[in-house]
């Protein structure tokens, strides 16, 4: 006889094998299932590119370009600007907050005249295919909880990751490589915790890897010394049939995601390398992406893979780029972080265009916050801070069916709130995921009893950005 226990581990089992099995068949019926699990209608994008640019770029002197300010620099900022809202610890106790202009002359570009700062002269030549988003806002004024927040959708640790949620929602596109792919770049900064492309509460094997510069993008896919591909193919094979003999056992999914994540790491064993060995690239490509494109852990580079990838179908790419945290020494801080990144994230747009790419390729940039008009310590003639400011910020999107050479919403003449068309993170996730094809209240996961979605119980698609 059977109790309830041994029925639910015998069904979980079941599922659990067919899961392993459609990972391990790309071709199975169950994994064209799974595959379509979240497609509710015809997609605009198969892919999507995320260059997270982590400490809060500051939008006074990059794209909310505000005469005004010149006109006020050095005054207060008024009481009516503030209206009560929060600030943090860093700048609460200060007596003066003064206006502070930006050092960086702005100009217009493009047929769509969009207003760009000097300081991103390679950005400002691609405006005409940029979706700029200038009234992004969020709840988190600390970089913890506002990084998570874009990453998942919620303040607190344990959610899955946006690209965790693409994978479990629409599989993947090469069985070779996986769905979702991590790399980091820059230094100093916030820390950036693994949990940020984390699988939470979804099977693991939806986790974002995260290939990290050298001679083993991935951790531990060489073989050690001494061991063969034939002995780890054999080996892989036993302990395949032992994690299968567990999970008929005890019917736990997380067994199976294990064997298919063993397997991945296998043929990534060869998929990898070709993939990173960027000395097949053109000359052309390196004057492109620039100099640092050669150098493996730079931006640079990251960004030259992350079309590679992209090439090769992997669902989501998200860069990381630290240093984007200007408290004090603004000037120099973003001089250097525009140096870093500014040709290669124009050149990243111009080669999926050139490639035909950027039709089926959603390519986002933005932070997770911005920063405030008013300076943070002392105001200097050519040096000056900004502190985190989550009311208001500038994001922006490219291909993948968004509408290009459009600006979209508006903030007051001290860019510090929002006066049209505000944009919140769920917003933002809600659009992107439609985008892939995905109704945002439908692409659910059953956890602890309740049924979770990367939105929660927010957002709405932004029909205005899109084609």
């Amino acid at each position: 006889m059977l109790n309830r226990r041994d029925v639910l581990a015998s069904a979980s089992a079941t599922l659990g094998g067919a899961a392993a099995a459609s990972l391990l068949d790309p071709s199975s019926t169950f994994a064209a299932a799974v595959g379509q699990r979240g497609l509710h209608f015809t997609p605009r994008a198969k892919r999507i590119i995320y260059l997270f640019q982590s400490g809060g770029p500051p939008q006074h002197d990059m794209w909310d370009y505000k005469p005004y300010l010149n006109k006020v620099h050095g005054e207060e900022t008024p009481a009516s600007v503030f209206a009560g809202q929060r600030l943090t610890g860093m700048t609460a106790g200060q007596s003066s907050f003064p206006v502070a202009r930006s050092t960086f002359d702005f100009h217009q570009h493009g047929e769509s005249g969009a207003w760009v700062s000097d300081v991103l002269p390679h950005t400002a030549r691609i405006v005409d295919d940029l979706c700029i988003i200038k009234s992004m806002h969020t709840d988190a004024i600390n970089h913890d909880p506002a990084i998570t927040f874009l990453q998942t959708g919620f303040q607190i640790a344990g959610r899955p990751s946006i690209g965790s949620w693409m994978s479990y929602g629409l599989g993947n596109e090469n069985e070779n490589l996986p769905a979702f792919v991590a790399m980091l770049s820059g230094n100093g900064g916030q820390p950036l915790y693994d949990r940020l492309w984390g699988s939470g509460f979804l099977p693991s094997v939806h986790q974002g890897v995260r290939f990290r510069s050298g001679k083993s993008p991935v951790l531990y896919l060489n073989n050690p010394p001494g061991f063969s591909s034939r002995l780890r193919r054999d080996t892989l094979d036993r302990l395949s049939q032992l994690n299968q003999l567990r999970a008929d056992e005890v019917g736990d999914p997380e067994i199976t995601s294990r064997i298919a994540q063993y397997e991945m790491a296998y043929r990534m064993q060869t998929s990898v390398p070709e993939l990173t060995d960027v000395s097949d690239e053109p000359n052309s490509t390196f004057e492109l992406y620039g100099v640092d494109a050669r150098k493996p852990g730079t931006y640079a580079h990251n960004a030259l893979i992350a079309r590679r990838l992209s090439e090769r179908g992997v669902r989501f790419v998200q860069l990381f780029h630290r240093g984007w945290d200007t408290h004090g020494g603004l000037p120099r801080q973003l001089k250097a972080r525009c140096r870093e990144t500014d040709q290669a994230t124009a050149a990243l747009v111009t080669d999926l265009k050139n490639r035909g790419l950027l039709d089926e390729t959603l390519v986002v940039w933005g932070g997770e916050f911005g920063r405030t008009v008013y300076c943070q310590g002392d105001l200097q003639p050519a040096n000056y801070g900004r502190d985190h400011h989550p009311r208001c910020f500038t994001m922006w999107m490219a291909g993948g069916g968004i509408k290009p050479g459009i600006t979209y919403g508006a903030t007051d003449e001290y860019g510090y709130n929002i006066v049209e068309d505000p944009l919140s993170v769920h917003d933002l996730h809600a659009t992107i995921l439609h985008q892939l094809g995905v109704d945002h209240e439908k692409l659910t996961f059953k956890f602890q009893g309740r049924h979770y979605r990367l939105t929660d119980v927010h957002g709405e698609v932004v029909k205005s950005l899109l084609r």
